[in-house]
Formats: structure tokens, sequence, C-alpha cells
């Protein structure tokens, strides 16, 4: 079966199998980023025992762990003669000697009661592999699991198998071209309002119908009260490990959804004070990757900082689908989208908040490829000037030269022209006459813009555009090159 974008993941995990001798690997990320999948597609399955734990308990587990082994292998294994996990781990890793083989172990928290508990069935793996293991073809064990805090802590210093680990490998969420492999009969902007409502997870676009209009996908799996997605997005957080009270930590979602950035503005939201309890809170979402956190280019990072919800289809399901539940009640989710979302709410929420985030992304996919600057961060600017009026730059980036790089991203379905061009620079200006270097640096004649404009470049953008300048144009081919 395919497998996108995992192609590094993938051959590292070959890799380890084939060097013949035994192998510990560690796959964290969030849940339906794709983790079993991937490690359910990459071997034969005669040639991988793959267990994936469930919230039970520790004996429970180790008894339906043993009864799969015994399943696969085709030997005799009996739970009562594996009273620990150390007889357990010896015991599978004993299994089929003469043959390459792997063991995956899915959900690995759930074989202990807590972090302590953890720790405790790891060391009991590490004493076997200390212990020598009398194999004559390659052997592979994965450990696996979407509780990203407690899978990191395994390889870090003080656990059992710190340095006992021959690959940590994180699974991140897809960006917008990998996202947009998912839908491959989709056009270029398709793909985009795409990944704007369903994100970058595998999973919720593993269901995307693209055969059909991507309204009728939204309406059906985002917008239906009955809807996949949808489903999965109100309930991911209760199925979290080791939160309590999940109603609060929605309704911090939900408040950063709607619009607010600031922990002063959440608070504000939800009807609360803007204290410690409230802060844990969203540094628990960030550290989960429910939130990223951002300040504007050039600024202290402990200043200003601004949240916002790190997956597409969460800000559409917080910002949009939680909103549009009366529309949809009263109209039906292909109504409410036609009449209601699609014409203008959509669309703005696509070229406000997911745009950019793809604009940025593309630069630094395609440009290095291209001999375009090379930055290695890229960032925005938003807030007021000296006099108070607001300002946006929504491309902010420093090469490995140390120039500044500039521009403006537009998702119109009309070409950019002198105005967007124009715009950029007095926006520059004022910025430079409010005190902030950058802006001054990027008004230079030496220093590139970056326009990214879905509609192309009309005539007159190109007839104001400074020819000592260096000013890249990219439209939406550039996003998605053959």
């Amino acid at each position: 079966m395919a497998i996108v974008n995992r192609e590094a993941e993938a051959a590292t995990l070959r890799t380890l199998l084939e060097r013949g001798t035994p192998a510990l690997a560690l796959v964290r990320g969030r849940r339906r980023v794709g983790k079993t999948y991937l490690l359910a597609n990459l071997w034969p399955p005669e040639q991988v025992l793959h267990y994936s734990a469930s919230s039970t308990t520790p004996a429970l587990n180790r008894q339906t762990l043993l009864e799969e082994a015994a399943r696969w292998s085709g030997e005799e294994i009996r739970p009562e003669d594996h009273p620990t996990w150390r007889t357990v781990f010896r015991t599978l890793s004993s299994l089929r000697p003469g043959q390459p083989t792997v063991i995956v172990l899915d959900e690995f928290q759930y074989l202990a009661d807590g972090e302590s508990g953890l720790r405790e069935v790891a060391s009991e793996l590490n004493a076997v592999w200390e212990s020598g293991l009398p194999r004559s073809a390659g052997l592979l064990v994965v450990l696996s699991g979407s509780a990203v805090r407690t899978l990191e802590a395994l390889a870090t210093g003080g656990s059992p198998l710190y340095g006992r680990l021959d690959a940590v490998i994180p699974l991140e969420p897809f960006d917008y071209y990998n996202a947009g492999q998912m839908v491959p009969r989709y056009e270029s902007r398709d793909r985009v309002r795409a990944y704007a409502a369903f994100g970058g997870l595998p999973a919720n676009l593993a269901v995307v119908d693209d055969t059909r209009p991507v309204g009728e996908n939204i309406a059906d799996l985002l917008l239906s009260p009955h809807g996949v997605v949808r489903s999965r997005l109100a309930t991911e957080i209760d199925q979290e490990e080791g939160l309590r009270n999940t109603a609060r930590y929605r309704a911090v979602l939900a408040s950063i959804g709607l619009g607010s950035r600031t922990v002063g503005e959440i608070a504000a939201k939800m009807g609360q004070r803007a204290d410690t309890a409230l802060k844990r809170v969203v540094d628990q979402l960030e550290d989960m990757s429910y939130l990223v956190r951002e300040v504007n280019f050039g600024a202290s990072p402990q200043r200003g900082i601004r949240y916002r919800l790190a997956d597409p289809a969460a800000r559409f399901h917080y910002g949009i689908g939680l909103p549009a539940e009366s529309a949809v009640a009263v109209l039906g989710p292909e109504a409410a989208w036609r009449v209601r979302i699609e014409p203008e709410v959509f669309p703005s929420y696509a070229g406000q908040h997911v745009f950019e985030d793809v604009a940025r992304q593309a630069c630094r996919r395609w440009g290095p490829a291209q001999s375009l600057p090379a930055v290695a961060e890229w960032g925005r600017w938003s807030g007021r000037d000296r006099s108070r009026r607001e300002v946006e730059i929504d491309l902010i980036g420093r090469t490995l030269d140390d120039e500044i790089v500039t521009g403006s991203v537009k998702l119109r379905t009309r070409p950019a022209d002198a105005k967007t061009y124009l715009d950029h620079i007095t926006a520059l200006e004022r910025l430079a006459d409010s005190g902030l270097g950058w802006a001054q640096e990027a008004l230079a004649p030496d220093s590139p813009f970056w326009f990214v404009s879905a509609a192309g470049y009309a005539p007159s953008f190109h007839e104001v555009a400074d020819p000592a300048r260096e000013v890249i144009c990219w439209a939406m081919d550039d996003l998605y090159p053959e």
C-alpha cells in the first residue's frame, strides 16, 4: 500500500532490520498521525508481530500479547509461564530466531500503570537486551505510542533505555504538499482548500473522497453531526492520557478557535481569571502539539506571545464548525455550507489562517532547490505602527547570508496588481518609521521581496516592481510543481 511522505522513516526502520543484529526503535507521534499505518505496511505480515495495547491493565495486556504471539508464531506460549515482563520479552525475542523478525509494541504506554510503571517495563526490556539475544537473523523491536511526552521520556537521560535505542522517530502531521498527495485528483486550489479544512493528519485526509467536490466532503465529514472527522475532533482531547477536567481543555481550544490569541483573551472568553492554572492548561496543550505559540518577527520569545491551533482541521472545527451548529441544525450541513460558509466565511478563513502557512511551508520546501533565498525560519508581523494603525507583513525571514526577505500572500481569485506591491512597500515604511530595524533593512534595494499569489499577477504589478530589486513571484503552480 502507498506510504506518503514517510520515506526517510521507512528507510531507517528497514535498515535496522536488514543489518542482521537486534535493534530497538521508538516511534512517537500524536493520534492519527499515521504511526500504525506506517508500521503495518513496511514489511510482509508474516514477518511482523504487531500488538496494539489497550487501556485496560498491565496483566491483561501481558496475557493478550502472549496469546497474539502464539497465534502469529504457531508456538505454544502459556501465559502462566510468564509472570513478569522480563519473561515476556525474553520469549518474544526468541521467536523465529533464524528469520528476520519485527515486533511492534503499539501504544506501549498501556503496558504499565503510569510513568513509573513504564520505567519498570522499560527496565525489564533493557535487562533482556543486555543479556544477549541468541539469534542468527535480524530482530527489530519497535516501541510506538501517542502519549508523546511519556514516550519522549524513554529516550532521555535517566530512562532505562537511554542510549539503548537505535532510532528515535517522531512522526509529524503532513505539510500542505503531502496533504495534497492524499487527495491527488483535486487541482491545486482545491488541495489548499482540503488542507484548510482537514489539516495534516493522515487519518482525517484518508476519508476525503477526492472524486467529490471539496465542499461536499466538508459538509459530510466536518459539519454533519455524524461526520467522522467532526466526531474525532470533538473527542480527541478526551482520549489523551492523564488529563482531568477535559472540558476545560476543550474550552481553551474553542476560545482560541474563536479568535482569542493571548492568555488574557482566552481567560476573558471563558469568563475566568488568567491565573497559573489556566496558563498550565495552555502549556499542556502546547506540549501535546494542539497549540503553537507565535511572536512577531524580531520580538523577544517571551513577549507578545500569541497562541493558535496547530492543525487546520481543529481551526476549522472550533472556528467555523461549532459556531455553525445552529445553521447546520436548521438548514442541514449541505445548505449551511453552501449558503452560510462557502461564500465568505471559508475563503476568509483559508486566506488569513491557512494560506500564509502554505506559503511559508512552500518557501522552505522548494526555495533552496531553486537557488532562492535560504531562510532558516519564516515568520510574520502583526500589530500597530506608531500611529496606532494596523499593519501586517505576511512573510518575513532572515537568510543564511543575513539578508531580510519580506513579502505578501494572497489567496484571492483576482491577480495581484500594482496595489499589492505598493501596499507592501507602504507597510514596511510605516514599520521602519516606527523604529523596527528589520523593516528598515527590508527596504534596502538588495533585500528580496517574495510574493505568493494564487491567481498570478496582473501587468500592473510588474510595471511598478523595482527592476533593481530581486522580486520573486510565485503562483499556485509554484506551490505544486510537477
